[in-house]
């Protein structure tokens, strides 16, 4: 044990507790400091896919998906503005595994830390700097506080403090879309199915609805284009009745659910290029401080559980001697991949919000994505860590 690396993580979001939750499963020893002073996230839904539900049951969490997800299945479909079926949502790997959940985010980022040893998390610790040395990489927080391990993680969100250290600041690209986003409580939709998820696409607009929290709430998003640039936030309040106003004269359903909409906010939808590297010497980038996505595969949160994974895989494997080439070996496991499924992200948000007059085009490929998901969820990434831990050079 002593010989194996020491993990610090800067985080804990979703991506930073999972990792640790990783890491500690594979016998590493690990640290988790979060910036605010209680864990927690604003609510809202995430929708969590098969590729990321093996590794959340691998960590011993499958009871905890079960119990605050809500399992979406077979009824889920596209449907065009006006109610008009276009094609099945493909929910269920290659194989026919059925493991795709709405979860509120709270709900996740709290059974996430449960599942914790006491005294792994500490909070009110923001990271303001980083060094390293051939011996150990240390990090500051604004509190005064240092600290120190042979592997800095740094999964602290697309503003992360700790990417400049890697790579040089990018400019967020930001891509005409505001997303409004919020919760509705079941009984206020009695009448509504909890089984399925739900898309109603365009033209230049869509409206997405699935369950969260075993079924108990509704989770709505509706994402409309804008000329206005706003700030990088989950948070921003909005307004219901311009949301209302936005999907007006849509199908019957949509209207039902914004009927109900007391709060909501807005979310400006902006990613980053691919980095060309996401590591430097022993500190390495995961989830959202590494690959910022658009929302449109829904895949933030299942990469950033597949990047936890990988790392800790890779890092089980090696001993403090081999840390540099073992954070180069996940880089490069996880770089490409990543990648293919930003730049997917940023194409399927075009092909949902299509201008075009005629939109039998776009309702064919959507039809047709359905392989390209299939492929997504399938995606095991343990044994291409494991081969990768293996080939680390001593």
């Amino acid at each position: 044990m002593a010989s194996r690396p020491s993990v610090l993580v800067i985080g804990g979001g979703i991506g930073g507790l999972f990792a640790a939750n990783a890491l500690i499963e594979k016998g590493l020893r690990v640290s988790v400091y979060e910036q605010a002073s209680a864990l927690g996230e604003i609510g809202a839904g995430v929708f969590v896919t098969p590729n990321a539900v093996r590794h959340l049951e691998r960590v011993g969490l499958g009871p905890a998906v079960e119990r605050w997800g809500a399992r979406v299945g077979p009824g889920s479909c596209y449907l065009r503005h006006d109610g008009t079926p276009i094609a099945p949502v493909q929910v269920s790997d290659a194989s026919g595994w059925h493991a795709a959940f709405g979860m509120h985010r709270a709900d996740l980022v709290d059974f996430l830390a449960a599942n914790l040893p006491p005294g792994i998390v500490h909070t009110g610790h923001r990271a303001i700097g980083f060094e390293q040395t051939d011996d150990v990489a240390r990090v500051e927080f604004a509190n005064g506080v240092t600290a120190e391990a042979d592997v800095v993680v740094a999964a602290d969100g697309i503003h992360s403090e700790l990417r400049p250290h890697v790579f040089p600041p990018s400019k967020p690209v930001f891509h005409g879309t505001i997303s409004y986003r919020g919760l509705i409580l079941r009984e206020r939709l009695p009448n509504w199915p909890m089984d399925r998820w739900q898309m109603w696409a365009g033209p230049s607009r869509h409206f997405l609805v699935f369950p969260v929290r075993h079924g108990s709430m509704v989770n709505y998003v509706g994402f409309v284009p804008t000329d206005e640039e706003m700030k990088e936030s989950w948070s921003a309040p909005g307004d219901p009745a311009v949301l209302r106003h936005e999907f007006a004269g849509w199908d019957p359903r949509v209207s039902d659910v914004l009927r109900q909409v007391d709060k909501t906010f807005r979310w400006a939808l902006y990613d980053r290029e691919p980095l060309p590297t996401w590591t430097k010497g022993r500190l390495t980038l995961l989830g959202d401080a590494a690959h910022p996505m658009l929302p449109h595969l829904g895949q933030g949160a299942n990469q950033a559980i597949e990047d936890g994974m990988a790392l800790a895989t890779i890092l089980a494997q090696v001993d403090r001697s081999q840390v540099a080439a073992s954070l180069l070996a996940y880089d490069r496991l996880r770089r490409e991949r990543v990648a293919e499924i930003q730049l997917g992200a940023r194409q399927n948000g075009l092909r949902l919000d299509s201008t075009a007059a005629d939109l039998s085009t776009r309702d064919a490929e959507l039809a047709a994505h359905a392989e390209f998901r299939k492929r997504l969820y399938a995606y095991d990434v343990l044994p291409d860590a494991i081969a990768a831990g293996a080939a680390v050079p001593l």
